[in-house]
Order: C-alpha cells, then structure tokens, then sequence
C-alpha cells in the first residue's frame, strides 16, 4: 500500500486517512475515554468552546469538572438553542458569534451534514466572527486551560493567528478538528503541528478526526 501511497493525490490520500482514522477512533471509544479526559481541570479552570452546535461537549465537560465554560456559537439557530439550555447555568456563558484570526463578517452555508464557510449551499446566514486576541485580552482571560475547536475549516486561520501572536503557551490544552476539504489543508495543517510542537507535546492524535496537544 506504501507504494501505491506515492501515485495518489494529497485529497485521495486525505481522505482515505480520514476514514481509517475515523473507524479508529470509535474502535478506541475516543468520544468518552479522550475528549473528556482532562484530570487537571477543576472550578477554577477555564474552558473556552469553539464550535458549540448543540452543547453536549459544553455540557459533558462541565458536569464532570465544574469548570467555567465560554461556549462560541455564530448559528443563531444553534446559539438560541444553546442559550436556553444554559440558561440556568451561571457557570457556562454562550455568544453569538465565533472566534478566529480577524474581525470579520461571514456567509455559513447550511447543509443538512452541518453548518461551513466552505461547502456552499442555497442556505446561509450572515455570521459574525471576532478576534480571538482581542476578546481575550479585553476579558483578561490571561489562561485557558482547555480550548475545543471544531470551527469546519476555520482552524487554520485562528491557529495561525495565535501562534503568529505567541498566546499558544497561555492554553494548556487545545483539542482540535483539522478539515481537510480546505486548500492546501495537509501542508498548513503540518506546519500549526510543527509550530505547537516547539511548546506543547502531542496527547493523542487521530489525523482530521481530533487531536490534543497539552502545555509541555
């Protein structure tokens, strides 16, 4: 298979580890035994939530740490859902917008797998998207000690964006999604992985399905 690994493009590639990743993921039960796994959280700790949907990692990990928890959620459907949900809870703060390298203004295309900036469809609304630096600085969050991202692509940008500003050693925990139907996914994807690695060391790693690296 190695071999042939050579003949085929990075997308075919791509997506053939995608789905072996996947199937490895739910044979390993990472959705309970990894996700929630963080031992070192407590009511002190800060989790910062990008890419809400409908609020089970949110609440999942709230019920097992008691830690205060922003949830970011830019679908007003899904963020009206989320604010009733918590709404009770004063721990847990949901906003109407998301979190990424810019100040920004976007079209999310709704499809019936979910919400993207990147897989068109005759279904969108406008969102709003603020700058992560900027919302944490005014909010003198000076650690997150475990940031959640699954933002369908936008990754890339915010990522980017904090390494490029140095806030990755004020995060001890960052969970991803990486996509790979963004452009040039594989090389950019590789080059966050190489830049995190100088400060934080890889817990677990099931390439586009999720990942973790942890403050070293």
């Amino acid at each position: 298979m190695q071999p042939l690994a050579r003949y085929l493009s990075q997308e075919t590639r791509n997506d053939i580890l995608f789905r072996h990743n996947v199937a490895k993921w739910f044979r390993d039960e990472g959705d309970s035994r990894l996700r929630l796994a963080y031992p070192e959280l407590g009511p002190e700790s800060v989790v910062f939530d990008l890419g809400g949907y409908k609020g089970q990692f949110a609440s999942d990990i709230h019920d097992r740490y008691r830690s205060r928890t922003y949830v970011f959620e830019p679908f007003g459907a899904f963020y009206e859902a989320l604010r009733a949900r918590f709404s009770s809870n004063p721990r847990i703060s949901v906003y109407p917008f998301g979190l990424g390298a810019a100040d920004e203004r976007h079209k999310l295309f709704y499809n019936d797998d979910g919400t993207s900036m990147f897989r068109e469809s005759n279904r969108f609304e406008l969102i709003e998207i603020r700058k992560f630096q900027t919302f944490v600085e005014y909010n003198d969050v000076s650690r997150i000690d475990l940031l959640k991202i699954n933002i369908e692509g936008s990754e890339y940008d915010l990522l980017e964006s904090i390494i490029g500003g140095g806030l990755q050693s004020r995060i001890a925990n960052i969970q991803v999604q990486f996509h790979r139907d963004i452009p040039d996914s594989y090389r950019r994807m590789s080059r966050i992985k190489q830049a995190l690695l100088e400060t934080h060391e890889l817990t677990y790693e099931y390439q586009y399905v999720w990942e973790n690296y942890r403050l070293k």
